[in-house]
This record gives structure tokens, sequence and C-alpha cells, in this order.
């Protein structure tokens, strides 16, 4: 499984709480696509949040993005880690 990086834009303002309940939503619909979502970070003042996830494509993730009503701006493959 590969490694990805998406990125949210345009959601200034962002709260814990719906960081969290977005999170939960991708989580609750992951297993359909065979991804995993690992952490989600945002910076409420850019409105740019980040999501870390293992699947088989940059599709499956953002197939799960879609149905949970988030789609990604941009997602990225992270091939190398430490």
């Amino acid at each position: 499984m590969a490694h990805f990086m998406d990125v949210h834009h345009g959601m200034h303002g962002i709260t814990a709480d719906r960081l969290h309940q977005a999170h939960q939503a991708d989580l609750a619909l992951e297993k359909d696509e065979n991804v995993h979502f690992e952490r989600a970070w945002a910076d409420p003042d850019s409105g740019t949040i980040y999501c870390l996830s293992e699947g088989p494509s940059a599709d499956a993730v953002q197939r799960v993005h879609e149905r949970a009503g988030h789609k990604a701006d941009e997602i990225h493959e992270v091939p190398l880690t430490v």
C-alpha cells in the first residue's frame, strides 16, 4: 500500500471539532476503498487541511473524501518515509 498526503483548501476558521467530524466521516467509509486515514491536521487561518492516508491509489482516497463530502484539492503520493 502507498501513502498519500492530500490537501483541502478554503476551510478558513475550521475548528478542532469540525476537523474531528470530517476525519470520522472518512474513517466510516474508508474500508469500502481499502484506504486507511491515519491523521489529519488543519490550519484555520489559511483554511488548509492535510490528511495522511494509506491505500491502493489516489483515486481510492479521493472517492472516500468525495463520499464523505469534502473532496481533496490535491493528492500526492508519498513514496519515501522514515
